[in-house]
């Protein structure tokens, strides 16, 4: 029974994300990243960004990245912190914009670059740009997974990354006729988290 005078707690909702999600390494570790309650939004959880990184190998002094389709900025401001010399967000919701420019100036985050555009025609727009590494997390309802790789790939140097999260894994066939090999994947709940390489050109 429950003891008298004490109000009922509300019961959280399900599905819906959490309202703010944590920087787990580097310059900014710990600092907390806003969250908005908007359908689609799933920010990559703290554990997954965790492994990603330690796939990446933590220090990402010097790289060049794009988080396309930002959403909470969780993965771009994750990088940034690890050293990353840029790193450009992209997100189209004017909301979402603003609090990651907010995010953007309380880190005095020069090197980051929020842009409020369509990610696809960002990518397309970058080919040749020679990224160190694209993330790639789109609304898992939009269909825009195989559209957003084929964006993403010619923009990015000879041996660089893609982080794809997928509601389905691609295995090394369907990596490979993207022009990418599967170098890690895991299976976090509903989510398929995967590290794709860009081949670098055979040697002579």
């Amino acid at each position: 029974m429950r003891p008298p005078n004490r109000p009922d707690r509300p019961a959280a909702p399900r599905g819906r994300p959490p309202h703010e999600v944590r920087i787990v390494g580097g310059l900014w570790k710990r600092t907390r990243l806003p969250v908005a309650d908007k359908p689609g939004l799933r920010p990559t959880p703290d554990r997954v960004r965790e492994t990603l990184f330690n796939w990446l190998g933590q220090d990402l002094d010097g790289w060049r990245c794009v988080d396309a389709f930002a959403g909470s900025g969780a993965l771009g401001f994750e990088a940034a912190s690890r050293g990353a010399a840029s790193v450009l967000l992209v997100e189209q919701d004017p909301e979402l914009v603003s609090a990651l420019r907010a995010t953007q100036k309380k880190l005095q985050a020069a090197q980051v670059e929020v842009r409020r555009a369509n990610a696809l025609s960002v990518l397309q727009q970058l080919a040749g740009a020679g990224l160190d590494l694209v993330f790639l997390d789109p609304p898992f309802d939009a269909g825009l997974f195989d559209k957003a790789v084929a964006a993403a790939v010619p923009a990015l140097r000879p041996g660089g990354l893609l982080y794809l999260e997928a509601p389905a894994p691609w295995d090394a066939a369907r990596a490979a006729s993207a022009g990418l090999q599967l170098q890690r994947h895991l299976k976090a709940g509903a989510v398929h988290a995967h590290l794709l390489g860009l081949p670098p050109p055979p040697g002579p």
